[in-house]
């Protein structure tokens, strides 16, 4: 199991948690961010998609493997001929046929074991984007838990305002009634009452959105979401976090493996322009008891082509170099992305800080600026202004606790470790070796094909 030293992944603390900076009581029923995961592994039809993609490649390896092996053939015909002799008289000509031959090769400098090496590790390669997939599937599930319960916040944070605002109308008109205020004073309450309902309506159409974007990662549309659990503990420091990633994520591994398979190619494009020794041996019969039988060996080599296998090995040779840069490249990029996201969690990790004690000063603002209103030491737009700061300071709360939850995932992510298995979701995962290992040496007869029949019906592919 790859786990990061000092730094708990979800486990059991995904099932409970409380929102940083605020006591909330979750209901029983309430939908968990475990739960939401859970369906969107089990529901992604890009996940099934990448699984079948993989379990055609493993297919690559058994018609590798069939290659080494004799092939067996038959073939039977009948014949039908009319021909006439000098004396114009018709002769009818009929034959009938069977032929059963098989043939192997020998030796060929080891092409076809090459080629299996090669498959192999192309099936290692795609497992590996397989398991890219998988943690973009989950990662997209956080990002619309989040969003979904960061705009019901706002949705709710913009309703208050709006009572609020309309509370200040109210109040401003009663005032205007007895001479205390102007109509200014009301209309700008009017105003701010104008605003807050446009602001209530644009975030209602954003939860709207989020709603519909979750239904996409997961597969259903949300109920009452739970709080995001106690975020996973980073890595004791940004090189630790590089250097995990640089070990376990998927396009780095996948890199690897398919520098192999190129480094592989080179070989197998030196050993095509060597000769090839076969066998082969036939039976046939004709009709009449004729009987034929023969058998034989056979070395045979290119010695011209134009050019064409010179120019294999020399495409070989250039897909390698490709391929080391490529990885190369990938270790650069994905430490970027580290870094990238560890500054973010910084960044989102301080501003929350700040924006807790914004939010603090901004509602004793507003309630202080009410209570003087009433005594007429403040007009009504300065309590029209801390109320809207105090809705801003909010905003940005929520956005940016929202961030900061997204980007401790996106370090999982990036660091390989954003998977149902990595992640302890209690629900059985899909086995990449198990459809291999039942293919890898090519079953023909019903009872060596018995574990693959087995494996069919795990996923659902056989009755």
């Amino acid at each position: 199991m790859r786990r990061l030293a000092g730094a708990p992944i979800l486990g059991a603390q995904i099932l409970g948690a409380a929102a940083v900076g605020a006591v909330v009581v979750t209901p029983v029923s309430a939908e968990t961010l475990a739960d939401a995961l859970i369906s969107a592994y089990r529901q992604s039809h890009l996940l099934e998609q990448n699984r079948a993609t993989l379990r055609a490649a493993d297919e690559d390896v058994a018609q590798a493997v069939a290659a080494l092996r004799p092939v067996l053939e038959w073939a039977a015909g009948y014949d039908y001929g009319k021909s006439y002799l000098y004396a114009g008289l018709p002769r009818d000509r009929q034959t009938a046929s069977a032929q059963l031959q098989a043939s192997v090769t020998l030796f060929d400098f080891g092409r076809r074991r090459m080629n299996v090496d090669m498959k192999r590790e192309s099936v290692l390669g795609t497992r590996e984007a397989l398991r890219m997939v998988e943690q973009q599937v989950l990662l997209s599930a956080v990002q619309a838990y989040v969003d979904v319960r960061g705009t019901a916040a706002q949705v709710a944070i913009n309703r208050d305002s709006l009572r609020a605002c309309t509370e200040v109308v109210t109040a401003t008109r009663a005032r205007l009634a007895v001479g205390d205020v102007t109509r200014t004073d009301l209309a700008q309450a009017e105003a701010a009452e104008a605003e807050a309902r446009a602001g209530l309506v644009a975030a209602e159409g954003d939860h709207r959105l989020a709603r519909e974007a979750y239904r996409a990662a997961v597969g259903r549309l949300p109920g009452t979401l739970a709080p995001v659990p106690k975020l996973p503990g980073l890595p004791k420091s940004l090189d630790a976090a590089r250097q995990t990633a640089l070990r376990n994520n998927p396009a780095v591994r996948q890199a690897q493996h398919m520098l192999a398979v190129s480094e592989m190619g080179i070989d197998a494009a030196a050993a095509d322009r060597r000769p090839t020794l076969s066998a082969s041996a036939g039976f046939l019969n004709y009709e009449g008891g004729q009987q034929t039988t023969r058998a034989g060996i056979a070395l045979s080599q290119t010695l011209y082509s134009g050019g064409q296998k010179s120019s294999l090995h020399r495409q070989a040779l250039a897909g390698r170099d490709a391929a080391r840069a490529a990885l190369q490249q990938t270790g650069v990029t994905l430490a970027e992305d580290v870094a990238q996201v560890w500054t973010r969690i910084e960044v989102y990790r301080s501003q929350t800080g700040a924006y807790d004690d914004q939010v603090r000063a901004a509602e004793a603002a507003w309630t202080g600026g009410r209570e003087e209103a009433k005594l007429g030491a403040r007009t009504t737009l300065d309590v029209l202004d801390a109320e809207q700061t105090l809705l801003r300071a909010r905003s940005d709360r929520i956005a940016a606790g929202a961030s900061l939850e997204v980007a401790y995932y996106q370090l999982l992510s990036t660091m390989g470790l954003l998977t149902a298995e990595d992640l302890k979701l209690g629900i059985p995962t899909y086995d990449p070796a198990a459809y291999y290992n039942a293919v890898q040496n090519a079953p023909y007869t019903s009872s060596r094909g018995q574990s693959l029949d087995r494996v069919l019906r795990a996923i659902g592919k056989k009755e």
